[in-house]
C-alpha cells in the first residue's frame, strides 16, 4: 500500500507505537538483567530496524549504544540475509573491528515475522560485566592490543528456530569470569527482542504488513527531509574545534588531541576529523561504530527533538575518519576505553557548531564518564565484578545553568546507588555528594561534578580506574569560565597517598580508600 493513501494521523500513531515498542524492549531488558551495571546503571539500549538494517525507532537510553547498534545490525545482515531467516532465530556479535564498539558490548538481533516474511528486526546491545581479558571487567587500562581485552565474537547465529547453539554458549562461558551473569543478561536481551516481535506482529495484524511497511518507510523519508531542512537553517560555513584526552593509559604524560572541522553546505553537513591524533598504544582508540554514534548524537542535538529518531536523520551526514587515526585505528590497536574519546569528539563537534549557533549550543559538558571496576573473590571462590560509572556536570547555556552530576551527551547511565554498591562489593561508601565549585563560572554556571569515597572492607580487590579531564578542563562559552578538572587518589591503609593520573590498574587491600572528584562543566556568558 502506498503511504500517500494513509491518513497522516495514522502514520503519527504508528510512529508513537513503534517508539513505545522500543521503550518496552528497554524496560524488559533492565528489569530482567542481573548485573549492577545494567539493572542499576541502565548500561543497555534497544531499537527497532527495517529489514534492510535502517533504524526505525530507538528507546530513550544511551546514545552511544544506540548509535553503535546500527552498524552492528548492518554487519550481521551481511552474513545472515533476511531471506534465510526463520522465526525464533537469534544473532549476536561484539567484534569492535567488524561492526562492534568494544568487547563488553554484545549486540543481539532477532527477526520479526508477519504474514510469512520478515517485516522488522529487533535489536539490543548490553554492556556485559566481563568477557575475559587482562583485568576483570574487560576494561584494562594498560592493554596495548585488542587480544588483551577479551573474547571477540564475529556475527554468529546463536539460535535457529528457537533452539540455541550450546557450543557457542560453552565457548563464551569459558571466556568470562562471570558466566552466570553473562547467561542471565543475554537472556534479558533475548526476552526484550521477543517482546518486540509480539508487539510488531500485533501492529501488523491491525494495519496489514504491507501498510505497516509503507508507513515505516514514510517515517524514514520524513525524518531525512526534516533533518535536511534543519541543516539548511544553519548558516553555511566551516568551523573547527580541538580538545584532548589526558593520555592513552600507557604514556601518562602525553596528551592525545582530537580535532574536528564541521562544514555546512546547504542541506548537508560534514564532520572531518583530519588532524586528530594517530592511533595510540593505549586503549583509548575508538572503533568507527562508536565515532559514528557520537556524530549521530551531535547531529540530532542541533536538528531538534521533534524529528522522528530513525535512520533518515543520518542520511545528510558525511564523516571523514583518516585511516590509522585515533578514531579509525588499524588492527590490533586496543580500544576498550573508547567512551571518553567518543564523549570528547562529541563535545568537539558541538564546540565547533557553537561558533555558528552560540545561543543554541551549551558550553562544554564535563566530557568524562569515569569508570571504576572492583573485582575479587567471594567466600565460595566465585568471581565478583562490580562496575560503577560516575558522571560530571552539563554545560551552562543561554537557557540556564548546567546540571550537577548528570551523564551528558552520548552517555545516559545512572549512578549506582550506594546500597547496591555496598551489597555487591565489600566496600563502604563514605560519601556521595556534589563537588561544589567545580562548575565553570558565568551568567549561567556550568554543572558541578561529584565527589565519592570508597573504603575496602575486605581485600584484596583489583581496581580498574578509567577517568578523563584530569588535565584539560571543559571550556566555557560566550565569556563563561572553564570547569574544574577531575582528581582522584588512592589512600593506603598506612596513610600513603597516591595520585591517580586519570587511568590506573592496581590492587586495593583492606582499609585502602579511593577518593575521586569528577570534572565540572563550562559556564556560559560573563558574570557581569
Amino acid at each position: 500500500m502506498s503511504a500517500e493513501r494513509l491518513d497522516p494521523a495514522t502514520i503519527e500513531i504508528v510512529r508513537r507505537r513503534l517508539e513505545a515498542v522500543a521503550e518496552e524492549m528497554q524496560a524488559v531488558m533492565l528489569r530482567s538483567a542481573v548485573s549492577p551495571i545494567v539493572r542499576e546503571a541502565n548500561d543497555a539500549s534497544a531499537s527497532l530496524f527495517l529489514p534492510d538494517g535502517t533504524v526505525m525507532a530507538q528507546s530513550i537510553s544511551l546514545p552511544l549504544l544506540l548509535g553503535c547498534l546500527m552498524p552492528a545490525v548492518a554487519r550481521m545482515l551481511r552474513d545472515f540475509p533476511v531471506e534465510e531467516m526463520r522465526p525464533g532465530d537469534v544473532y549476536l556479535m561484539n567484534d569492535p573491528y567488524d561492526g562492534g564498539t568494544h568487547i563488553p558490548d554484545v549486540s543481539l538481533m532477532v527477526p520479526v515475522f508477519a504474514e510469512g516474511r520478515v517485516i522488522a528486526l529487533a535489536g539490543t546491545i548490553l554492556h556485559h560485566q566481563d568477557l575475559g581479558g587482562l583485568t576483570p571487567g574487560s576494561l584494562p587500562t594498560t592493554s596495548t592490543e585488542i587480544f588483551q581485552e577479551g573474547l571477540r565474537l564475529p556475527p554468529l547465529r546463536l539460535a535457529r528456530e528457537g533452539v540455541s547453539d550450546p557450543q557457542i554458549l560453552r565457548i563464551i562461558a569459558l571466556n568470562t569470569r562471570t558466566p552466570d551473569a553473562f547467561a542471565w543478561d543475554l537472556e534479558a536481551q533475548i526476552a526484550a527482542c521477543r517482546v518486540a516481535a509480539t508487539r510488531m506482529e500485533e501492529l501488523a495484524g491491525r494495519h496489514g504488513a504491507d501498510a505497516l511497511t509503507a508507513m515505516m518507510q514514510e517515517l524514514v523519508r520524513r525524518a531525512e527531509a526534516a533533518t535536511r531542512a534543519a541543516i539548511r537553517a544553519i548558516p553555511d560555513g566551516s568551523w573547527t574545534y580541538e580538545d584532548a584526552l589526558d593520555n592513552d593509559g600507557i604514556e601518562l604524560d602525553r596528551e592525545v588531541p582530537i580535532r574536528v572541522r564541521v562544514t555546512v553546505e546547504g542541506d548537508a553537513i560534514t564532520f572531518d576529523f583530519t588532524g586528530t591524533s594517530p592511533q595510540v598504544r593505549g586503549p583509548v582508540n575508538a572503533a568507527p561504530a562508536g565515532v559514528m554514534a557520537g556524530c549521530f548524537f551531535a547531529l540530532r542535538a542541533v536538528t531538534g527533538p521533534d524529528i522522528p529518531n530513525n535512520g533518515g536523520c543520518a542520511r545528510p551526514l558525511r564523516v571523514v575518519l583518516p585511516e590509522g587515526s585515533l578514531l579509525n585505528p588499524r588492527m590490533p590497536a586496543p580500544l576498550n576505553a573508547r567512551t571518553g574519546t567518543v564523549k570528547l569528539l562529541t563535545n568537539a563537534i558541538l564546540g565547533a557548531l557553537a561558533q555558528a549557533l552560540p545561543d543554541r549550543i551549551p558550553a562544554a559538558n564535563s566530557g568524562c564518564s569515569t569508570v571504576m571496576a572492583l573485582s575479587g573473590r567471594r567466600a565460595d571462590g566465585s568471581a565478583r565484578v562490580v562496575t560503577e560509572v560516575l558522571a560530571g556536570g552539563s554545560g551552562g547555556s543561554a537557557q540556564g545553568p548546567g546540571v550537577h552530576g548528570v551523564s551528558t551527551d552520548v552517555g545516559n547511565t545512572m549512578n549506582l546507588p550506594v546500597e547496591a554498591m555496598e551489597t555487591d562489593a565489600p566496600v563502604r561508601v563514605h560519601h556521595w555528594r556534589v563537588r561544589r565549585g567545580s562548575g565553570g563560572a558565568g551568567l549561567h554556571p556550568g554543572g558541578c561534578g561529584i565527589d565519592r569515597e570508597y573504603e575496602v572492607l575486605r581485600g584484596p580487590l583489583t581496581l580498574t580506574f578509567r577517568g578523563e579531564r584530569h588535565f584539560h578542563a571543559a571550556r566555557g562559552s560566550a565569556g563563561g569560565g572553564d570547569g574544574r578538572v577531575a582528581e582522584a587518589w588512592v589512600v593506603r591503609n598506612d596513610g600513603r597517598r597516591e595520585a591517580v593520573r586519570s587511568k590506573l590498574t592496581t590492587v586495593l587491600n583492606t582499609g585502602d580508600r579511593l577518593l575521586m572528584g569528577t570534572a565540572g562543566a563550562g559556564g556560559w556568558g560573563p558574570t557581569t
